[in-house]
């Protein structure tokens, strides 16, 4: 079902790909990287130390499909759209902060002696727009275009969680609620490698470096049809504070280049 997923998901890029690649459509090929911010089960959900601590690094490889190559008339949607696609690799360690750790209590010490790793291979693609006439923006070295994206990705993740008191799923090493039974799991905790759809929004602008190549900052909002890609999915019709599916923030420096 996996692969079937992830090939489906490829003929869903490649398609528009070489359909438009006989027809002057240009093509920008680059690499971004950066931090990601993890929000998920670990740590305490308004806690700047839970915020800033649960994070890593993602990269990734975009291409862009520019269709203001042959746009002589002035076309609203060749001159303000384009077709990014993306596929990156990230991985994010997970711990518990807050209050809940910070007492001299067994149930305080399991949660802080928790650890977590969430790595993620995504595949996506998104319809950006252009604030600035893209031609305008492509003959003015120096200038901005800022940008707005939105689209879907499949991601492939594996998610461990252990702990530093021993193994997890025995009363004296696990928070009591972990050990409950969630979704279909034995426990509120799982190691598993699965794949799982998300919606991705980015926001951001380029920079025009000169007459073939551009700097990106990137940002990413990006929100997971499942609550088990960190790891951790308390039963939530007994716990209704997890409610929440993961996510994560994603904040990146990238440079592109013009292939046409």
């Amino acid at each position: 079902m996996i692969k079937l997923k992830l090939i489906a998901f490829f003929l869903l890029i490649g398609l528009p790909f070489n359909s438009f690649s006989q027809a002057g459509i240009a093509h920008e090929v680059g690499l971004v990287a950066g931090t990601v911010q993890f929000r998920s089960d670990y740590g305490q959900s308004d806690n700047s130390e839970t915020n800033f601590k649960n994070n890593g690094f993602q990269i990734g490889l975009i291409d862009y499909m520019n269709f203001s190559y042959t746009d002589y008339v002035n076309n609203y949607f060749k001159e303000h759209f384009k077709i990014r696609n993306e596929f990156s690799y990230s991985k994010s360690t997970l711990q518990h902060y807050g209050q809940w750790v910070e007492k001299n209590t067994l149930p305080a010490q399991q949660l802080k002696a928790m650890r977590g790793t969430s790595q993620l291979i995504n595949l996506g693609t998104q319809l950006e727009f252009s604030f600035i006439h893209i031609h305008d923006y492509e003959n003015t070295i120096g200038s901005f275009d800022p940008y707005i994206a939105i689209g879907p990705q499949i991601s492939y993740y594996t998610a461990t969680a252990t702990s530093e008191l021993g193994e997890l799923g025995n009363p004296l090493t696990t928070y009591p609620k972990y050990l409950v039974p969630s979704d279909g799991r034995p426990h509120g905790y799982s190691n598993e490698s699965k794949a799982v759809f998300s919606a991705a929004l980015n926001l951001g602008t380029r920079y025009r470096l000169n007459t073939m190549s551009d700097l990106i900052l990137d940002i990413r909002a990006q929100y997971f049809f499942s609550d088990w890609v960190d790891g951790l999915n308390p039963n939530k019709d007994i716990y209704k504070e997890n409610s929440k599916n993961d996510a994560l923030l994603f904040l990146g420096l990238g440079y592109l280049f013009y292939l046409d």
